[in-house]
């Protein structure tokens, strides 16, 4: 008799465990936790070069953890973390009011952690001389109000303005249409959408008409461990928000002037989260926004840290 009590005992202990473990198993199949597991997540294109090297340091520190990351354009990689598809979204914008109405009201808890300030830098082929712009050139160049370099260089020997962006859907047209035309679309006449950022610095080094607008992260030269040179094969613009621009006025998007409000086209890249089991998407975004290593990588790649300390050095030039 005590054996059989003692069995059936054994019994439903065995079958209250295995009711346990199924209970606690998300439903979903995440196992990940804040620094161990595999989750896939989502970034905008234009940010891949300071992304991939963010998720290896991450990876080396947490060799438990596995990121996957999924390079696309900004509505795609909002719409899937809006579809749970992914739980990381790291994009150029806040999530909108619409956006986080329709996730708390499915209980969810958006958040959005400010990780860095990038430039929107202009580039131009070498062989163009003039190398400074008003924002409100710029404005008249996507609008379609200016379509030829000698409107707004009368001395310019170049013909039409061919514009390239790196994506119809790229968080770089988002900013020129939200921030430049006041909502109002792109019109300019010759408009050239590439299908990643790297393809923007290729087609101005082949066009000596075109202009390309793209982030800065693309155009730190690595060979420079002070970030205050640009990749040589093409020319960045120095741009004014005083019109018309001149060269006391224009400023590059060098960290200093994204620090000081002298350059004007600056954005705030951001991670998305909507991760209610605060797993490994948290801890990949804490680990860019708040971890010291995180943010010394934004500021070697030529961003500007949102949490980062900047220490201004005066330098003596000598003329001999």
């Amino acid at each position: 008799m005590k054996i059989n009590v003692f069995n059936t005992f054994v019994g439903l202990t065995l079958i209250l465990g295995l009711f346990a473990s199924c209970k606690d198993k998300p439903k979903n199949g995440r196992t990940d936790t804040y620094s161990s597991g595999t989750i896939k997540f989502v970034s905008d294109e234009s940010f891949s070069p300071i992304i991939d090297e963010q998720r290896e340091i991450f990876e080396f520190v947490y060799p438990k953890a596995k990121l996957v990351p999924i390079y696309t354009n900004e509505l795609d990689g909002v719409n899937m973390l809006m579809k749970e598809q992914v739980y990381l979204a790291v994009t150029s914008r806040n999530f909108t009011d619409k956006e986080v109405a329709n996730l708390e009201a499915r209980r969810f808890q958006p958040i959005a952690i400010p990780l860095a300030f990038d430039g929107l830098a202009l580039i131009v082929n070498n062989s163009n001389p003039d190398t400074i712009i008003s924002v409100n050139d710029i404005k008249q160049i996507l609008s379609g109000k200016v379509a030829k370099w000698k409107a707004l260089y009368p001395n310019s020997k170049l013909d039409s303005i061919e514009v390239a962006f790196d994506n119809k859907q790229s968080s770089t047209v988002h900013y020129c249409v939200d921030s430049l035309l006041g909502g109002k679309p792109i019109n300019s006449p010759n408009i050239y959408a590439v299908d990643k950022s790297a393809e923007v610095i290729d087609f101005v080094e082949k066009h000596p008409n075109a202009i390309g607008i793209i982030g800065s992260n693309w155009l730190n030269d690595k060979r420079d461990t002070t970030n205050v040179t640009f990749k040589r094969n093409i020319r960045v613009m120095g741009v004014s928000r005083i019109h018309p621009a001149t060269v006391e006025s224009s400023w590059k998007p060098y960290q200093y002037y994204l620090w000081n409000g002298n350059y004007p086209l600056v954005r705030t890249i951001y991670a998305l989260l909507n991760d209610p089991r605060h797993g490994l998407p948290w801890g990949f975004a804490n680990f860019m926004s708040a971890d010291s290593r995180g943010q010394r990588i934004f500021f070697k790649a030529g961003l500007l840290p949102y949490r980062g300390n900047m220490t201004v050095r005066e330098v003596s030039v000598s003329d001999e």
